[in-house]
């Protein structure tokens, strides 16, 4: 990665995000699956800025900022070979296994983002305000998050012709058992009203215990057990193999590509 700034805008967050899917479509990196996917909800939350669909406009695009820097500043330490967050460690690290499906690279971009980034950057944003007055706002992100991966999923559906098949997307339970939208968002949630009252070794004392139960969330979502994990076995037989066409469906806007192709 070319860039070692932090963003300072929504725009920045986009640009930096466009970058790297590039990147990892030239390299074929199935990093590139969930920036595809953070790239939309990163739109869609400009978008909603623009349009004054929060309670505190000004407060979500820097609540947007932090949330996304966390992401991005995570991959920089991973990819210079210091350790991120151990939820983040788990998802950059399967991004090497070719034997994961597409769902699980998305499921555990989301499990480090939304599980642990989201209720650290709504503290962070909050200052010393009572973390309640950004409580809609927060609801309101998620709901974005969820919207945007439902759309994903119907990509994801093309991408993994046996995925429906097997029941195994959003609406259903089965892979999903521990990881549905809503209960990341309450969780979530409660982490940060709980992270919003500690100061110093209690604050970076909380972060790591959130960080360890995410990090056992995340490997259950690469090692599921018994029937399942036979169920996803054939699922990838059917899967598309090449991460740059993934990438590509991902990354809806197929014409900026076309432009950037040498």
């Amino acid at each position: 990665m070319t860039h070692h700034k932090e963003a300072r805008t929504i725009d920045e967050v986009i640009d930096q995000l466009e970058q790297l899917i590039h990147e990892c479509s030239n390299t074929k990196d199935r990093i590139g699956y969930f920036a595809s996917l953070y790239h939309k909800v990163t739109v869609r939350v400009k978008d909603a800025i623009l349009k004054k669909e929060f309670e505190d406009n000004a407060r979500m695009e820097k609540f947007d900022v932090i949330f996304a820097n966390r992401y991005l500043s995570a991959l920089r330490q991973w990819k210079e070979n210091d350790i991120p967050t151990a939820p983040w460690l788990v998802a950059f690290n399967n991004s090497k296994k070719n034997s994961r499906l597409l769902l699980q690279h998305l499921l555990l971009g989301m499990n480090a983002h939304i599980n642990l980034d989201l209720g650290i950057a709504a503290v962070q944003v909050i200052g010393t305000q009572d973390i309640r007055s950004i409580h809609n706002d927060f609801n309101r992100i998620n709901d974005i998050l969820g919207a945007m991966t439902f759309e994903v999923l119907q990509d994801v559906n093309r991408i993994s012709p046996l995925l429906s098949l097997f029941g195994l997307h959003a609406t259903n339970d089965t892979i999903l058992i521990q990881f549905s939208i809503t209960n990341a968002r309450d969780g979530a949630w409660s982490f940060a009203e709980d992270l919003s009252t500690k100061k110093g070794q209690e604050f970076d004392a909380c972060i790591l215990t959130r960080s360890n139960t995410i990090r056992k969330l995340a490997d259950s979502l690469v090692r599921p057990a018994g029937l399942v994990k036979i169920t996803l076995g054939i699922i990838h037989l059917f899967e598309w193999r090449n991460p740059r066409k993934i990438i590509q469906v991902l990354h809806e806007h197929r014409k900026t590509y076309l432009s950037f192709r040498d």
